[in-house]
C-alpha cells in the first residue's frame, strides 16, 4: 500500500515541477520527500498487509 502511495506522490511531484505549481508549503520537493519516505517504509516492511499464518488442519490423506 505504501508503494502505491509513494507512486502517487512522485507523480504529483512531477506535475508540480513541470507546471511550476506550489501550494503554501506543499512543493515538488516536499512531495518527493514524502514519496521517498513511503518508499522506504515499504522496503522496510511496513504496510505490507496482514501476515499469513500457516494453519495446521487435520486433513484426511488422499487414498
Amino acid at each position: 500500500m505504501t508503494a502505491i502511495i509513494s507512486a502517487v506522490l512522485f507523480g504529483l511531484a512531477l506535475l508540480f515541477a513541470l507546471f511550476g505549481l506550489s501550494l503554501s508549503v506543499i512543493t515538488a520537493e516536499v512531495l518527493m520527500l514524502a514519496g521517498l519516505l513511503c518508499l522506504a517504509l515499504h522496503l522496510g516492511g511496513v504496510g505490507g498487509g496482514p501476515v499469513k499464518v500457516r494453519s495446521y488442519s487435520r486433513r484426511r490423506p488422499v487414498r
